[in-house]
């Protein structure tokens, strides 16, 4: 179990539920705002950005991992537009917070880490391609902060490393299955990372999906993931390397639904017994009692074959059929309602003449 904002997660909690926006807001500060409108509408728990700083961060050398941009003849270039001063990184975090989330952002420097303390965020979001940064984490780790590590570029040595350098800081941790493929397939997502992962660290798991689609993290909840991170669009027309592998705003308030949902399921335990007593005025209108196959006269000795089941269950019940077999009726019976204890005679024959009928 780990705590961020007061916000528990872990076992027996509602899943996290991070909107990951990155460089969705394309450098303006407007639509970044309008991003944390967006997750909040959609259910999200936290908000996050990334906060890059380019002479802090990257050269000349720098290479695009998609060359996608019209506008940056180089990386460097790119992450100098991504910029925000730190005035307008605080204007974000306040809005996150008026908003009800929780405002989150990796950081990709010491002087980004600085800035983000500054705002006193409350956890630290480590991005897949840190997880090797032991400069970054350490001073991370000196704010004592939880740390939430993406794992999609790492085998299990470089994540046990970073458990070993995490552990012996008394930070608090979980750990996301990701895969950085943009969009991600199905058959790589890897839930059973999730699964492996709870079982050799004991920390709370979730997925850090790329695939584009709720289905992952619908999977992801019910397999139990305490933490979703999920990029979020406005459109999947926005320009941007990550709107492939985004939910749009309606997807990802489909899984905040279902996490509700789930949590709910989750949390009930259901006394068959009590719930059946409770439901037997509902039973009654599907069980069957005793009726008469077709119009019967006063006197009419009964036969099997003039009594069939029919509903509802508030009269004889059907499974009593041969005690009434050789009964006499005390009074006509129309074909459209129930038989009645009253219709018969008081003598039930004996049960050995009943059956050599």
């Amino acid at each position: 179990m780990i705590s961020i904002a007061k916000r528990n997660i872990g076992a027996g909690e509602p899943a996290f539920l991070i909107a990951e926006v990155a460089q969705a807001h394309d450098g303006s500060l407007g639509l970044a705002h309008s991003y944390i409108d967006a997750a909040a509408d959609a259910g999200a728990d936290a908000v996050k950005f990334q906060t890059h700083i380019a002479e802090a961060e990257s050269t000349r050398d720098d290479q695009f991992r998609i060359n996608f941009s019209h506008q940056d003849d180089s990386r460097y270039a790119y992450w100098k537009r991504m910029e925000f001063t730190p005035q307008q990184w605080a204007g974000l975090c306040d809005h996150a917070r008026e908003r009800d989330l929780i405002f989150l952002s990796s950081a990709f420097s010491p002087e980004a880490i600085r800035l983000l303390a500054a705002l006193d965020m409350p956890a630290w979001k480590i991005a897949s391609g840190e997880t090797s940064s032991r400069v970054l984490i350490d001073a991370m780790a000196e704010t004592k902060r939880p740390f939430i590590v993406s794992t999609g570029l790492s085998d299990w040595q470089e994540i046990d490393t970073i458990v070993q350098q995490i552990r012996p800081t008394d930070n608090a941790f979980a750990l996301l299955q990701c895969t950085s493929k943009y969009p991600t397939p199905f058959a790589e997502v890897g839930l059973n990372v999730m699964d492996e992962m709870r079982a050799r660290f004991d920390c709370p798991v979730g997925l850090s999906d790329h695939s584009g689609s709720p289905f992952p993290a619908f999977a992801a909840l019910a397999r139990g993931g305490s933490i979703l991170e999920l990029h979020i669009t406005l459109d999947r027309r926005m320009f941007g390397p990550d709107t492939c592998a985004s939910l749009t705003v309606p997807e990802f308030s489909q899984v905040s639904a279902f996490r509700d949902a789930l949590f709910q399921m989750d949390a009930g335990a259901v006394d068959k017994d009590h719930i059946a007593r409770e439901l037997s005025p509902t039973r009654q209108l599907f069980v069957r009692s005793l009726a008469p196959a077709h119009a019967l006269r006063a006197g009419t000795m009964v036969t099997a074959e003039m009594i069939v089941p029919k509903k509802p269950g508030t009269g004889i019940p059907a499974d009593m059929t041969e005690t009434y077999v050789g009964r006499h009726l005390v009074r006509d019976i129309p074909a459209d309602r129930l038989f009645c204890e009253e219709d018969f005679d008081e003598h039930e024959p004996p049960r050995e003449r009943v059956v050599a009928e």
